[in-house]
């Protein structure tokens, strides 16, 4: 709901003109209201730019303790809080607000770090302890708010985006490690493409106290062994307790100071939130949709049934292919980040309407192929089941297995890791082509220079140093481990990053299957559950059933993603990804072969219409970073 920045110097005082331009870069995400708050030795301040959701009257932020020994700052929501104040005020507690915000200020007086345990929701806040001069932040568990920081000579920062640091004075330069490894599809959580600048881990806190800054994990997910007993006594009570579980976080989630809407397409995950949700709003609930002007990718019918069956305002968006390249440079620009197809582009599009017909937070359903499977890349290890394939012999099936197809041969020549763990988790014969032709053509067109800095290091030997993966892996079912590494790479990074483009139109977004509660339950369910009779997400269609229409609850998956750029002369879209890769400023990007690009644009111009689109996500990749390039003059 609000962007936050905190700045924590060693032995000077805090630069106010700096403060103020951290503060200003985060007006987007918080339009209605702009404060800081700065120690009594100047050395400490904390800013904070409001959208106001909850407690639209007295919930400026920092809010101080009772004592005024603590100052907060939070950006996103804490659900189910007035139970939580309530307990906290007979246990003596004194509130200075109404917002959810306050909470967490209030537990974390009585139990420090495990205060975290009790929140529920999107979240990421930073608390200051002027007596014990000490800095704690945190994010929440699945990484749905975003927060940044850099330590340096002067101390630490943190805040919601990259931008407003640079604001705050932080060099804008690439980080080129990271860089590398995106090129090639491998993420690190707590990197980002700008160097020094690191994210707070999904789940994890950060204490600083006189010039030393620990992280810890304080929560994971948990996926049991393949062998464990699962506590469901029967299909009939799982499908119960998951429908029970989603009606409580989405109920939840309804609770604000101002109307909420809902994001909808024509699939199973935001049809079964909204018919769910609309049964808690205040009045008349509206349901938002992209309606493109390409059959294949149009879902506004089905959306449209759905909404008139859960009684809900059908308010389609029309997005034609100009309105991509009307609104590319911002959507990168603003979401800090590289995109891959034009969806990036039709949600700053999405979000933006959205703001404009006057809402300012809406509930989504992202999360539901991460509790139920519903991933293609994941469908052939959903539907073998079985036990782990990564088990105990995983070491040393890794270090006798050679590549033994062509296609593992090509992914080998980049990463050895990537090619074994394709090969012992069966991922899909589709996807494995696609990264090895993806891989090939990469090293096509990388600088020499550039990727000789690289050249004895392997991308995702890089990504599994990033967590412990023999003891959240191994002896789970294949489909989990594929989940997994996926909630570690390209769903903190990629997906839910999609955050900042909703909150630079000041739309927030709340995501239900997103609760550590039914995640914990779900996590749970064993594959074969999930996916009964062959049928994705077969669990969740059986737990909604009775809130989507029939052809939701039989119709197949269909990924948010925008239609293909064509050649076509009228297609702005295409005409501007290729003006942004022959311009002068992407020729000064490091990372790309000047002379290789130009003969691969002149070569798409010549590919048929399916060979061309297949080159979209490299081209938009390439797009994005010479719009960072240039907007940040990295």
């Amino acid at each position: 709901m609000c962007g936050i920045v905190a700045i924590l110097n060693n032995d000077k005082p805090v630069n106010a003109d700096a403060l103020g331009r951290s503060i200003d870069a985060l007006i987007p995400r918080g339009p209605d209201e702009q404060s800081s708050w700065v120690s009594p030795n100047g050395r400490t301040a904390l800013g904070h730019a409001r959208l106001n959701i909850i407690d639209l009257v007295s919930g400026t932020q920092p809010i101080a303790s009772e004592d005024g020994k603590l100052q907060i700052i939070h950006n996103g929501e804490f659900y189910d809080y007035e139970r939580i104040t309530r307990e906290l005020e007979s246990r003596g507690h004194k509130f200075r607000t109404k917002s959810d915000s306050e909470i967490a200020l209030h537990l974390y007086q009585e139990m420090g770090p495990a205060c975290l345990e009790h929140l529920r929701g999107e979240f990421a806040f930073v608390i200051w302890d002027e007596e014990n001069e000490t800095l704690f932040a945190a994010r929440d568990r699945f990484g749905i708010k975003p927060l940044f920081y850099v330590q340096d000579a002067d101390g630490l920062k943190l805040a919601s985006e990259a931008k407003a640091l640079f604001a705050a004075g932080v060099p804008a330069a690439w980080d080129e490690e990271s860089v590398f490894q995106n090129l090639f599809f491998s993420f690190d959580q707590n990197r980002t493409l700008f160097k020094n600048i690191r994210q707070l881990s999904p789940g994890h806190y950060l204490i600083a106290r006189k010039g030393v800054v620990t992280v810890k994990r304080y929560w994971d997910v948990d996926y049991p062994k393949a062998d464990a007993v699962h506590p469901h006594i029967s299909e009939t009570e799982c499908i119960e307790n998951v429908r029970n579980l989603l009606d409580e976080s989405i109920r939840l989630r309804m609770r604000a100071d101002v109307p909420v809407g809902c994001y909808l397409s024509g699939g199973v995950d935001s049809s079964s939130v909204l018919g769910m949700a609309s049964r808690y709003a205040d009045g008349k609930f509206t349901a938002f949709t992209i309606a493109f002007d390409h059959p294949d990718f149009d879902e506004s019918g089905p959306a449209r049934r759905m909404a008139e069956f859960a009684g809900a305002e059908f308010r389609p968006i029309p997005v034609k292919g100009g309105d991509f390249a009307d609104v590319f440079y911002d959507a990168v620009w603003k979401g800090e980040m590289i995109h891959y197809n034009a969806h990036g582009a039709a949600r700053y599009h999405l979000s933006r309407a959205v703001r404009a017909e006057g809402y300012k937070t809406v509930i989504g359903g992202e999360g539901a192929d991460e509790l139920f499977a519903g991933y293609d890349f994941s469908s052939q290890a959903v539907l073998a089941g079985g036990s782990s394939a990564f088990g105990k012999y995983a070491k040393m099936l890794a270090r006798l297995f050679k590549p033994k197809t062509e296609t593992e041969r090509r992914i080998a020549a980049t990463s050895p890791w990537l090619a074994r763990l394709s090969h012992i988790l069966a991922f899909p014969p589709h996807l494995t082509d696609y990264v090895a032709e993806k891989f090939d053509f990469l090293h096509t067109i990388v600088a020499p220079e550039f990727a000789a800095q690289f050249r004895k290091r392997d991308p995702y030997r890089e990504f599994f140093r990033q967590f412990d993966y023999r003891k959240t892996l191994l002896g789970r079912e294949p489909a989990k481990q594929i989940l997994y590494l996926w909630m570690k790479s390209l769903f903190v990074n990629y997906v839910l990053a999609a955050e900042r483009l909703d909150m630079t139109n000041a739309v927030e977004v709340r995501l239900p299957f997103l609760d550590h509660k039914l995640f914990d339950y779900a996590s749970s369910i064993p594959v074969a559950m999930l996916a009964k009779g062959g049928t994705l997400k077969h669990l969740l269609r059986e737990a909604v059933k009775p809130y989507i229409t029939d052809e939701v609850y039989r119709g197949l998956k269909q990924p948010f993603l925008a239609p293909p750029t064509t050649k076509r002369n009228d297609d702005a879209m295409y005409i501007m990804l290729q003006d942004i890769l022959r311009s002068e400023s992407f020729g000064s990007v490091p990372f790309f072969d000047r002379a290789a690009v130009l003969t691969m644009l002149d070569g798409v111009a010549t590919m048929d219409d399916s060979a061309r689109a297949s080159m979209d996500p490299v081209l938009y990749m390439m797009a994005s970073i010479g719009v960072l390039h240039e907007k940040y003059q990295l």
